[in-house]
């Protein structure tokens, strides 16, 4: 197989779609597995239809496979993921993977972490300074995904890229988030239930969240590195750009429901994402605006992602 040929694992999620887009547009070759939705077949690009919680189906893969490159994106992605014992199943299963990779020659990989590894309490998180230490299972799960893997790539000699990604938003998204919720309710002309929506996030555009992915997987830098935007933005401020973008008359019934968490901030510190050369392409309202028009053409849609 050709040197640059990445192995890409998700390649049907919200990120996972639009890393793989990114990675063909940029004449990488490309092997993506899918196992409970179809990739559609385009050039420079080979499916393989594997389950990754199937340490036999994996094995059986490498038997006749081997990489140089791996993009580790897949992952448990229904809205419970928080606090799902499937999270304990995912850190076995990464673990599985990655031994295989290298146990066929794999030398440089790229696994998608998250924001939820950090002690929420800090409201701004830094890279090796701010610990990790979440509540939820799926936030302990990738921690110690992030440690062991960060210790075993070094043992054997594995370039290691750790993306720590924060909130996104984007095509494709599970319909129950908010800003999918948010667009659906509205361009229906239904009153949008919502918590007081006081608290401030960290969002990126998905296709922004690519970019910096494919930006840290081409660049020197190993470790962890926050996907983030760096910028604070209270939810309510998204609320009301998205009736403003869609032109929304109806009612927003705010502190109609508890809000999802109790943390005021949670903001991430970007300084190391944009060392290697990565900036944005959307702004907050420009990927908004592309996601409502997306959402026009397929609202009611059921989106696994």
């Amino acid at each position: 197989m050709a040197e640059d040929e990445i192995l890409l694992t998700g390649a049907t999620g919200l990120i996972g779609r639009e890393v793989l887009s990114l990675l063909l547009k940029n004449d990488f070759k490309v092997c993506a597995i899918e196992h409970t939705q179809k990739i559609t077949p385009q050039n420079n690009l080979e499916i393989a239809h594997v389950n990754l919680l199937d340490k036999n189906a994996v094995k059986r893969f490498f038997e006749n496979k081997k990489f140089k490159n791996l993009i580790h994106l897949a992952w448990y992605g229904d809205k419970k993921v928080h606090s799902h014992n499937i999270n304990v199943d995912w850190v076995e299963a990464s673990l599985n993977l990655v031994q295989n990779f290298m146990q066929k020659g794999g030398k440089k990989i790229l696994v998608a972490g998250s924001i939820s590894e950090y002690d929420f309490s800090y409201g701004y998180f830094t890279e090796n300074i701010t610990p990790l230490n979440n509540k939820s299972l799926y936030g302990k799960s990738k921690a110690a995904l992030h440690n062991i893997l960060e210790t075993y790539c070094a043992n054997n000699d594995i370039e290691f890229k750790w993306a720590r990604i924060f909130n996104l938003y984007g095509k494709y998204e599970r319909p129950d988030r908010l800003i999918s919720y948010v667009i659906n309710a509205m361009i229906n002309n239904e009153d949008v239930k919502v918590s007081t929506c006081e608290k401030f996030q960290d969002y990126l555009y998905a296709q922004d969240v690519a970019s910096a992915i494919l930006t840290l997987y081409e660049s020197s830098i190993q470790g962890a590195v926050n996907i983030c935007s760096g910028k604070p933005v209270q939810l309510r401020y998204i609320v009301n750009k998205i009736a403003e973008l869609t032109d929304f008359k109806g009612n927003i019934l705010w502190g109609a429901i508890p809000a999802a968490f109790g943390d005021e901030l949670v903001v991430g510190n970007n300084e190391k994402l944009k060392s290697i050369g990565w900036q944005p392409k959307y702004s907050l309202e420009e990927g908004l605006l592309q996601t409502i028009n997306w959402w026009k053409q397929h609202n009611k849609e059921i989106v696994n992602v």
